[in-house]
């Protein structure tokens, strides 16, 4: 499903990438792996600043691949908290392509659902800072 530049979401963006031929197959597809990694780390950004440090992945809760993605399409990956407790954070991810080509074309191509843990120096869960 294509959207146009302006329908893209109306928040900040987590992480943008273009991914290069090392991450895709011979037929220019890019290896989900690869997405799924990137899709982790956009996830750990709103996850760490709210537990004001370092967070785990504990849980990839969902995982949809929407749409393909190719190399040199630019990714932009959107992340926000949807849930939190006592020592985790749930974060949402949308990830959308734009087609590197003469026509302006975004997709909507990859969205997950993913848990992480605050954890301290000894890699333990602990609780969440309270909010200020």
């Amino acid at each position: 499903m294509s959207v146009s530049l302006s329908s893209l979401p109306q928040k900040s963006c987590a992480l943008r990438v273009v991914p290069q031929p090392a991450d895709a197959n011979v037929h220019g597809d890019v290896f989900g792996g690869w997405i799924m990694a990137q899709v982790d780390i956009a996830g750990s950004i709103p996850a760490s600043r709210r537990a004001n440090g370092r967070v785990a992945t504990v849980a990839v809760n969902s995982f949809l691949f929407k749409e393909p993605v190719f190399v040199g399409d630019l990714l932009s990956f959107y992340a926000d908290i949807v849930k939190t407790g006592n020592t985790s954070i749930t974060v949402s991810v949308e990830v959308f392509a734009q087609r590197m080509s003469l026509a302006e074309e975004v997709v909507k191509v990859t969205e997950a659902t993913l848990t992480y843990v605050a954890t301290d120096q000894d890699r333990k869960p602990r609780k969440l800072p309270a909010l200020a």
